[in-house]
């Protein structure tokens, strides 16, 4: 597995996992079950400051995230990691499903969410899918960001003055057919049955997008697609 935007993952490596939360018992039960499936667990913390600590040494792949921890919450841990190094991805493993605190995370930097009532199964396919960049979101929190996608994109952005303007970067047409598909919701392996391409060949597009926008990961990549309308073509 090659990771999309610049990540550590390599070819047939294991997912390298690290797992927050400031439940002992908990935490060491996430951290158990992913070691069990074949993820390589790297690390865990307890609270906010250590977690950042220890993720930045550790070079996590993927960041097995709760929201609610002492000495810095989840939301400021994603802001600073996910800033820090744009390649990480983040799933927020939350009991909240709370409206406020789900779009908090995403703004944060967070690819997922999922609540702690999922399966073992679910989080071990979430886990999977957040490290290829697939957005993750426990049923019924997927429209919910999407509408604030939308929201977000619909306000008005000040114009950028005429002199000095760099060019809109040209986009190839199957970039545009990806881009537009990806704005639709539509994971990497929905769109590469769509297009009847491989998985890797959209994960390229992916990639190659984010270059020529200068974005940093799919969060901001959806964004940019809704603010120009190609999730309604």
């Amino acid at each position: 597995m090659t990771d999309t935007e610049g990540g550590a993952i390599t070819e047939g490596g294991a997912i390298r996992v690290m797992v927050v939360d400031d439940h002992p018992m908990w935490r060491d039960a996430v951290a158990r079950d992913l070691a069990e499936s074949g993820f390589e667990v790297v690390a865990t913390a307890g609270d906010g400051e250590q977690a950042v600590r220890r993720a930045r040494a550790a070079a996590p792949d993927v960041l097995v995230l709760d929201l609610n921890l002492p000495a810095k919450p989840g939301v400021q841990v994603c802001k600073e990691l996910v800033g820090h190094n744009p390649a990480l991805r983040v799933l927020v493993l939350s009991a909240s499903g709370e409206h406020a605190d789900v779009l908090e995370a995403v703004k944060s930097g967070a690819t997922g969410y999922l609540l702690k009532s999922a399966s073992t199964e679910e989080l071990l396919d979430a886990v999977r899918r957040t490290a290829v960049g697939d957005p993750v979101f426990t049923p019924g929190l997927a429209g919910l960001v999407l509408g604030e996608y939308r929201r977000l994109a619909a306000e008005p952005v000040p114009a950028a003055p005429e002199a000095g303007r760099p060019r809109a970067p040209q986009l190839t047409d199957r970039e545009t057919e990806v881009l537009r598909l990806v704005a639709k919701g539509l994971s990497y392996k929905q769109i590469a049955e769509r297009l009847v391409i491989s998985h890797r060949t959209v994960q390229n597009h992916v990639q190659n997008t984010l270059g020529k926008l200068q974005l940093h990961n799919r969060v901001e990549l959806v964004r940019y697609a809704i603010e120009r309308g190609l999730d309604d073509e």
